[in-house]
C-alpha cells in the first residue's frame, strides 16, 4: 500500500454545501472610471483563470470605485476566487486563492468571492484545490445553463456538494499538491529562462562581429513562390500534404517533415496550387500580429508540401534551417516589419521580404550556427524532448494525484 492509500484509508469525510462553509459575494466592481471615485487595483477574470494563488502583484487593471465598494469587495489572506460564469462552459469553476491582504485593490463583478466561515473546519488552499478536480468539475458542468453565456445560478453554487475530510487530511492533500505545482512552476521558469538564452544566442550567431561577413538580400542569393488559394473547408484526412498558413502559428516550428494537413490531388490539379519543394523555406505573409509575420518552416519532407496564398516558399543555396532560424530574428524582422502593410490582416509581399540583407557565411559556418540553435530548440520547443515534454509529463502526474487525493465517495448524499 503506497503512501496516498495509507493517507486516505478509513477517512471520515463530511460532506456540506459550498453555502454551509463559504459566504459567497459576487458583488463586485466594474471597469469604468470616475473622476470622483478611488483608483484602485482590481482582480478580474483572466487574473483568477490563470493563477492558482494570487497576491498583491497580481491584479494590474486600474479602475475607480466608491467607498462603499471597496470595503464590500475587499480581498483577504484565504478568500477563494472562482470564474461564476464563461462563454465556454469549461472556463466555469476555475479558482484562485489570495494568499495574503491586499492593499489598495478590490475584485471583479465577473469574478465570485468565497470567505470561509470557519477555517478550522476547511482549509481555504484544500477548497481551492477542490474547484480543479474532476468530481468538483463534473457537478460544476451539470448545473451549468445558459445559451451563449453559461453559468450557476447563486442557488446552484451554494448546494455545491464539498467533501470535507479532517483537517490534518486536507494539510496533507494540499502540502503534496503544492509540492507538484511547484515543481511544474520550476520547470516552466527553467524554460522560460532557456527561451531567454535561446534568443539571445540566435541574434549573437547572426551578428557576427568578429568577422567580416558579407550580406546579400534574399532576392540576390534566392527566389520567392507565392502560394495559391484555398480553405480550411478544402482539408481532407489524406491526400496531398499541404501547410495552411494559420498552421505556421499555431503548428510548426523552425523545420517539417510531415504535414498535418492534407488536400485533395483533384483539388491540388483542378486549382493548379503550388508546392514547396525539399529544401525550400515556407515563410508566412499574413496573420493579426505584425511580429509573427516573416516566421520560416524549412521543409525537410520527402515530398512537395502546397502552400497557402498567405504564404512564400523560398528556395536559395543556403542551408534551409540557417534561413529558417534566419527569419526568428530581431535582425530580420526589423528589416522587414517597415514593409508590412497594417489592417485587420497585416500582411507582406514578396518585393518586402526580398529587400531584406541576410549574413551569408560558408556552408561550414551556417551548419555549425544550425547545430547550435538545433539543441536549443529541441529544449524549448519539441513535445518529444526536453522541457515541455517534462513539463507536460508533470501535469498529467499532478492531475492523477489531484483527482486520486480529491475524490470522496458521496454515499450520504445524492449525486
Amino acid at each position: 500500500m503506497n503512501y496516498i492509500d495509507t493517507l486516505l484509508k478509513g477517512v471520515e469525510v463530511e460532506w456540506k454545501t459550498l453555502g454551509e462553509v463559504a459566504d459567497i459575494s459576487n458583488i463586485g466592481v466594474d471597469k469604468k472610471i470616475n473622476v470622483n471615485e478611488k483608483k484602485i487595483r482590481l482582480l478580474n477574470f483572466v487574473d483568477v483563470f490563470n493563477n492558482q494563488y494570487i497576491s498583491n502583484e497580481t491584479p494590474t487593471m486600474v479602475v475607480t470605485a466608491s467607498d462603499r465598494k471597496i470595503i464590500d469587495c475587499d480581498i483577504k489572506k484565504g478568500d477563494v476566487f472562482i470564474t461564476p460564469s464563461s462563454e465556454l462552459i469549461d472556463e466555469i469553476g476555475f479558482s484562485a486563492m489570495a494568499v495574503e491582504d491586499f492593499d489598495n485593490a478590490a475584485y471583479s463583478y465577473h469574478i465570485m468571492r468565497l470567505r470561509i466561515n470557519d477555517k478550522n473546519l476547511i482549509l481555504p488552499a484544500y477548497l481551492n484545490f477542490l474547484f480543479s478536480s474532476s468530481s468538483v468539475r463534473k457537478q460544476i458542468r451539470l448545473k451549468a445553463q445558459g445559451i451563449t453565456r453559461f453559468g450557476l445560478t447563486q442557488p446552484n453554487w451554494k448546494s455545491l456538494p464539498i467533501p470535507i475530510p479532517q483537517f490534518s487530511v486536507q494539510k496533507e492533500i494540499v502540502r503534496i499538491l503544492d509540492n507538484f505545482t511547484e515543481l511544474t512552476a520550476e520547470l516552466t521558469a527553467e524554460l522560460t529562462a532557456r527561451k531567454k538564452q535561446y534568443t539571445f544566442y540566435s541574434e549573437q550567431l547572426f551578428s557576427f562581429n568578429e568577422v567580416e561577413i558579407e550580406r546579400k538580400s534574399l532576392k540576390e542569393i534566392g527566389e520567392f513562390q507565392r502560394g495559391k488559394r484555398f480553405v480550411k473547408d478544402d482539408l481532407v484526412l489524406e491526400g496531398v500534404p499541404c501547410i495552411h498558413y494559420g498552421e505556421m502559428y499555431t503548428h510548426y516550428g523552425t523545420w517539417a517533415n510531415k504535414s498535418k494537413s492534407f488536400l485533395s490531388k483533384e483539388l491540388v490539379e483542378r486549382k493548379n496550387l503550388r508546392t514547396a519543394e525539399n529544401s525550400d523555406v515556407v515563410i508566412v505573409a499574413a496573420g493579426e500580429t505584425i511580429e509573427d509575420i516573416g516566421l520560416g518552416t524549412a521543409w525537410l519532407g520527402d515530398e512537395g508540401v502546397i502552400i497557402h496564398d498567405a504564404c512564400f516558399s523560398y528556395r536559395s543555396q543556403l542551408n534551409p534551417k540557417y534561413v529558417a532560424y534566419f527569419t526568428r530574428t530581431k535582425q530580420f524582422h526589423y528589416q522587414i516589419k517597415k514593409h508590412i502593410s497594417s489592417g485587420k490582416i497585416s500582411a507582406i509581399n514578396a518585393r518586402g521580404l526580398e529587400k531584406a540583407l541576410i549574413p551569408v557565411p560558408s556552408p561550414e559556418e551556417q551548419k555549425r550556427i544550425v547545430t547550435i540553435l538545433d539543441k536549443f530548440d529541441i529544449l524549448t520547443t519539441s513535445i518529444s524532448e526536453g522541457l515541455p515534454k517534462e513539463i507536460e509529463l508533470r501535469k498529467k502526474q499532478y492531475e492523477y494525484y489531484r483527482d486520486l487525493l480529491l475524490t470522496f465517495p458521496m454515499n450520504n448524499i445524492e449525486s
